[in-house]
């Protein structure tokens, strides 16, 4: 290729190569020939040169060699020169290169140029690539040309003085007088200019702001010129009257106006005037309608003007352009807690928006159907979220069913319906929910008594018909495990009972044991089921026992650990069996309210009177600590495991074991506060007490006389902990079946102290 080809010829050259290869070809010949007429200092096609190296810069090719060249064209004094070195400045150049600072002379003497084209230049390079320290030198020759006769300069000084205080922000002061001057233009470009260079001046000083909100009358002016004017050629698009320069008043609007009742008050007349005469059927009406939507909600409007806007929105979500409606739902999300009626208005068109195509409009659909749903609504709402759970893509069910849940929870009407829903959402998208899904479901059965029998036998059903759904297997086995001989009677008065034998729980129960999609916490709760099943049913123990005894030598750690402590309570322990593996009593929620924040080991929040109904004694108040036990007399060994009991901001309290066999809770605090009020119970059930200070006297005995071994003791232990921390109480404690204290022996006359969840 010859190095005097014209733009046009290497364009067509380069778009002609069939490969990449050969295109790079092409170029690095063009490159080469391009630095070497760079070279010869070729005066004749400088900006000849310069123009093929931005096409290759706009290719993505290096064109670094360039800078110089640029910074020498600048200095030219030809026009078409100067034309384009300023143009490969701004596309070559920034800041961060040390060419840029030898250009400012150039623009400096530019900028005082007779030429306005030459002027105008200067100033959009300075504004396209400006860096701090051109910003203080050349910020006095930008106020100047401000104050300049020619509308042409002043637009673009206006821009320019936008970037200069955006980099340097103490310069903002320089530019104040001269942009409250330039609202009494009548140029367009030069208003649009001033709006934007005073919104930035105001969004960055709180002083500014206060002056510039004098200049609210002048801008209601403007706003009210434009839209009651008639045609206008120069300025129509679509039939509103220059909708650029309205947006930017518009906003500057919403800056003054906001926490500001004077000014709010002096734009709302004009609000409302543009939200009924702009004309919706085009884009550019709705783009002026929608920055009338914002002002009026970020400043102090009045009711009926937030209603009227609320209603625009509800407008846009019946277009049929999904950017329009997605932003309208956007805005909606924003003001549905301050204006919630308002927005109920529209629920039918929201929810509708659930079946769009597009999955950012469903994904903003769910978020607003969603904050939505109040006491009132509650079941209509809910129906149609069911259903849209049920067809909704992949990435969004687990947003629905935590939505849901969160919904269901504070707006249930009944605990019923409240069950019902939860169980529908795990029938259709159990593997999506969170992790705290299961223990919250497990609650709210426990504590409805009165369904127990009702849910039993509708889990018992779900389990039947799909074993995929991790969540409502788990909840399933658990429920069968408690309440499995409600299951058992057949008699249901909420729905139709089911005729269902011990075998067939059983079984239900080995599937879900045997299934390859069995997790193995799913897998954990079939097993606990199963061996709570065998103080329910009376004839097929021993398949029970069976059935314990493959899981012993299981892969799984934990699931052979319970294999093996169930065992052990078939054969050594069986008169604890039926108390070991009572129903779960009532779990009550901690009032104070769990959050993600609090890293707590709690199970439950249960009153002192609780405590006192548990041990079964009398309903006096428990002293604040407890004196220590005495320790049992033994020369038996002892290895020491320790367990953190609860753990919350660097506070600990955690139990371990000495050598005297006496259990201690220690608590630390590791964090920068007090801890005060503290106080600490424990306790255990007085019917196992007896049982277990008998049996461990005994144990304790036959270790110390080397006459018989121990394979394991256990003992439920309650705990209740109260303290004080930064002026906020802390109460928290374990249910009676949560927290064990396991003694067992292994080795040789080696004891160990554990603890474990149940």
């Amino acid at each position: 290729m010859s190095p005097s080809v014209p733009l046009q010829e290497m364009i067509r050259a380069i778009r002609s190569a069939r490969t990449q290869c050969e295109e790079r070809g092409v170029i690095q010949r063009e490159c080469a020939a391009i630095r070497a007429q760079f070279r010869q200092n070729d005066n004749g096609s400088r900006s000849h040169n310069l123009a093929k190296l931005l096409y290759v810069h706009m290719l993505g090719y290096p064109a670094h060699f360039g800078q110089m060249e640029c910074v020498r064209m600048i200095a030219s004094p030809r026009y078409s020169e100067k034309r384009v070195g300023y143009l490969g400045a701004m596309m070559l150049l920034d800041e961060k290169q040390d060419a840029s600072l030898l250009i400012t002379n150039s623009i400096k003497n530019d900028l005082s140029h007779s030429n306005q084209y030459i002027q105008s230049l200067a100033l959009c390079t300075l504004a396209c690539m400006g860096s701090a320290e051109m910003c203080r030198d050349l910020a006095p020759e930008i106020d100047r040309l401000l104050r300049s006769a020619n509308s042409y300069i002043k637009k673009k000084a206006a821009l320019c003085a936008v970037h200069i205080v955006r980099k340097v922000q103490d310069l903002g002061e320089l530019f104040v007088s001269a942009a409250r001057s330039l609202l009494s233009e009548k140029n367009h470009g030069v208003l649009h200019g001033a709006v934007v260079l005073i919104t930035e001046l105001c969004e960055r000083n709180p002083e500014t702001l206060e002056r510039f909100r004098k200049t609210v009358p002048d801008l209601v002016q403007i706003m009210k010129g434009l839209v009651i004017s008639g045609y206008s050629p120069d300025h129509d698009v679509a039939g509103v009257s220059d909708p650029f320069l309205q947006v930017r008043i518009l906003r500057l609007l919403r800056v003054l106006g906001r926490n500001n009742e004077t000014a709010s008050d002096a734009m709302n007349d004009l609000l409302a005037q543009v939200a009924t005469n702009t004309d919706s059927t085009k884009t550019v009406g709705n783009a002026v309608l929608y920055e009338t939507v914002l002002t009026v909600l970020d400043i102090k409007s009045e009711s009926g003007l937030r209603v009227l806007a609320v209603n625009i929105l509800g407008r846009f979500l019946l277009n049929n352009d999904r950017n329009i409606r997605y932003i309208a739902m956007t805005s909606l999300q924003k003001i549905v807690v301050t204006d919630h009626n308002a927005v109920q208005r529209h629920r039918g068109t929201i929810v509708d928006c659930l079946k769009d195509q597009d999955a950012s409009v469903k994904r903003r659909a769910l978020e607003l159907s969603l904050a939505l749903v109040s006491a009132s609504n509650i079941r209509s709402m809910m129906k149609e979220l069911l259903v849209f759970l049920s067809s909704c893509p992949l990435e969004l069910k687990a947003q629905a069913a935590s939505g849901i849940f969160i919904a269901a929870e504070r707006y249930a009407p009944s605990q019923r319906w409240h069950i019902d829903t939860i169980l529908h959402v795990l029938t259709t998208a159990g593997g999506d929910v969170r992790d705290e899904t299961v223990p919250n479901l497990i609650q709210l059965i426990t504590n409805t008594s009165e369904l127990h029998c009702y849910t039993v036998h509708k889990l018992y059903r779900a389990l039947l018909e799909d074993i995929s759904q991790q969540s409502l297997v788990q909840v399933a086995c658990w429920c069968i495990g408690e309440y499995g001989d409600l299951l058992l009677r057949g008699e249901c008065q909420e729905t139709e009972p089911v005729q269902v034998t011990e075998d067939d729980v059983l079984d239900a129960l080995e599937t879900v044991l045997q299934s390859h999609m069995s997790s193995p916490a799913t897998r954990g709760f079939a097993l606990t089921a199963t061996m709570k099943l065998s103080t329910r049913i009376s004839d097929n123990v021993d398949r029970i026992r069976s059935i314990v005894s493959i899981y012993g030598s299981c892969i799984d750690l934990e699931l052979q650990q319970r294999a093996v402590e169930y065992n052990a309570l078939f054969k050594k322990y069986d008169h604890m069996r039926a108390a070991v593996l009572e129903r779960m009593p009532v779990i009550q929620r901690n009032s104070s309210g769990q959050n993600s924040e609090d890293e707590e080991l709690v199970l439950a929040q249960q009153p002192v009177c609780d405590l006192l109904d548990l041990l079964s004694g009398p309903q006096e108040p428990l002293q604040p600590s407890l004196a220590p036990a005495q320790p049992i007399s033994t020369t038996t060994a002892l290895m020491l495991d320790r367990f953190y009991i609860w753990t919350q901001k660097g506070f600990i309290l955690e139990h371990n074991l000495d050598s005297g066999l006496l259990a201690t809770l220690t608590a630390s605090n590791s964090s920068d506060s007090d801890i005060s009020s503290f106080t600490l119970q424990a306790a255990v059930p007085k019917v196992r007490l007896s049982v277990f200070v008998s049996e461990l006297e005994q144990i304790m005995r036959n270790i110390k006389d080397g006459s018989i071994g121990v394979d394991g003791l256990s003992l439920n232990l309650f705990l209740i902990l109260k303290y004080e921390i930064t002026g906020i109480n802390r109460e928290g404690a374990s249910t009676p079946n949560s927290l064990f204290l396991s003694f067992f022996k292994s080795g040789h006359d080696v004891l160990h102290l554990r603890s474990f969840i149940f």
